[in-house]
């Protein structure tokens, strides 16, 4: 029997398959389509401390290996997932993460705050990285001070796991990474949508209506992998690895580089049960290659003694 338990902080995983955050709804959407019980976890919709609409349409656009959007957090607001979401969700067994999204620290905290007193979630990701929102998200996510003080002052509220969500859209990943554990997080998941734009050669407009929007999917899958490494390699801290993960191959790179877990988004949109997929492809891998326990896959990646330089 293959040991396919992951530990991140306090957060026990019965896999390293979770579906992130945007691509799975709150996770009570796919109940009868997906055997959610299977998976290693739910990363929720992000939500904010009030109800958002969210940005104007058209939101997504198809690009070559992967899709834009401009959602821009639209979502229930909190108070709603605790009330018509959670009550579903905790009667599955499956980690259920809630991705938190704010354009304040203050609101942040507050999130928490009420989250904490609802029976149901396992650990929080804390998003400071989203490129589709005018206030906070990029901002938050490219500034250290402000990730010190997200980091530091969402760590005094809870002992559940904190997972910081960071952004690709920096200059060196890994000190970002470096903040974010020395101020209290238990855990990084990388990266974020890239920032980027299409047009339409016809009309001459941009295709989602906010002019620039993140990219996901398999197109970036190469520039995740490269900062999920880089972390790796300069900071001791757990790594949730994300971006255009489609096969249990995608999961199993990102793991050797150094992923104890792994997100699956985009690929949801095309089939719902990818991440069962993938789960069932790590472990075949595993039977195959004779590794009893899947963390011993994580940062196995063989380098010549000068390849890297820290």
């Amino acid at each position: 029997m293959i040991k396919t338990e992951v530990i991140i902080g306090k957060l026990r995983l019965k896999n390293p398959v979770l579906v992130a955050s945007g691509t799975f709804g709150y996770g009570d959407e796919l109940i009868g389509t997906v055997d959610i019980s299977k998976l290693g976890g739910i990363v929720t919709k992000s939500l904010t401390l009030k109800p958002k609409i969210g940005n104007p349409p058209p939101r997504i656009a198809e690009t070559p290996c992967g899709m834009l959007n401009s959602i821009g957090l639209a979502n229930i607001g909190v108070d709603k997932f605790i009330n018509e979401k959670l009550p579903i969700l905790k009667n599955y067994d499956t980690a259920i993460i809630v991705n938190i999204a704010a354009k304040r620290v203050e609101d942040y905290c507050e999130i928490i705050r009420r989250l904490e007193n609802a029976e149901g979630v396992s650990a929080y990701e804390i998003n400071i990285s989203c490129p589709n929102v005018k206030e906070g998200g990029l901002e938050f996510g490219t500034n250290p001070s402000m990730t010190a003080k997200i980091v530091s002052e969402t760590r005094k509220l809870t002992d559940k796991t904190l997972i910081i969500k960071l952004t690709p859209n920096v200059t060196r990943i890994s000190e970002f990474a470096k903040i974010c554990k020395d101020e209290g997080a238990d855990a990084v998941s990388l990266i974020n949508t890239i920032v980027g734009m299409a047009i339409d050669i016809r009309t001459r407009k941009p295709k989602v209506a906010t002019v620039t929007g993140g990219l996901s999917g398999p197109a970036i899958k190469p520039i995740a992998l490269a900062k999920v490494f880089e972390v790796f390699q300069n900071v001791d801290i757990p790594i949730i690895g994300i971006g255009g993960i489609t096969t249990w191959e995608d999961a199993i790179e990102f793991m050797i580089a150094g992923a104890r877990a792994i997100q699956v988004g985009t690929a949801n949109f095309i089939d719902p049960n990818a991440s069962l997929q993938i789960i069932s492809g790590i472990i075949r891998y595993c039977e195959e290659n004779k590794i009893q326990d899947v963390n011993d896959i994580v940062g196995s990646i063989i380098l010549e003694s000068s390849a890297v330089e820290k």
